[in-house]
């Protein structure tokens, strides 16, 4: 690599945290040389600071355009292609999400379906429908959880992420509030003979 210390540290780290992501080692590479980059890259630089074949880095822009995390970016006076990537982070981290629950969790449920649709012939296959029902129900909380996190704007969206436990503490006080309001639910302040009924 072509890389200052610093920089080339972090790009072999992203190639490898890419290869268990499911990513191409070299197009996490290319990404992360993109990312840090302080001027849009073309392909000959890249080949350049990775060190890789120009086949190899043509095919690591291509999945990174599929996966819309790089886009073209015009360079008066240049006939060649450059590259830049989105500039707000949190654009980028939305994106990847977006495109992983695309490519991974989408197809997962639509598999989950089409198996839940069909009649059991036997009970080994009834109870691992039952087994697919708990996994479907799982995958359809977590996606419409994301649906609801992905229509918040950003500035929502860090303030949700700042709180951390303090969300629990809130979903515990609300759980405090709806006893002594006389909820049915128990909690440590309903006597056992009357629900609604607090210490």
């Amino acid at each position: 690599m072509n890389l200052p210390p610093l920089i080339q540290a972090f790009v072999l780290h992203f190639g490898e945290m890419g290869s268990r992501w499911g990513i191409n080692r070299t197009v996490g590479q290319v990404y992360a040389v993109i990312f840090l980059a302080n001027r849009p890259v073309c392909a000959d630089d890249l080949v350049d600071a990775v060190g890789v074949a120009r086949s190899n880095v043509a095919m690591a822009l291509k999945e990174l355009q599929s996966w819309e995390l790089i886009r073209l970016k015009h360079v008066p006076g240049e006939r060649r292609d450059f590259y830049t990537t989105l500039d707000d982070i949190w654009a980028i981290v939305r994106k990847l999400v977006e495109q992983r629950k695309r490519r991974e969790i989408d197809p997962t449920l639509t598999v989950l379906r089409e198996l839940l649709m069909q009649s059991p012939a036997s009970e080994e296959e009834r109870f691992a429908q039952e087994r697919m029902q708990e996994m479907h129900g799982v995958i359809e909380l977590l996606t419409g959880w994301y649906d609801d996190i992905e229509r918040l704007e950003t500035e929502r969206l860090v303030q949700l992420l700042s709180l951390g436990s303090k969300i629990v503490k809130a979903l515990e006080w609300k759980d405090k509030l709806f006893v002594v309001k006389g909820g049915r639910g128990r909690g440590k302040r309903a006597r056992d003979d009357d629900p609604g009924e607090v210490d």
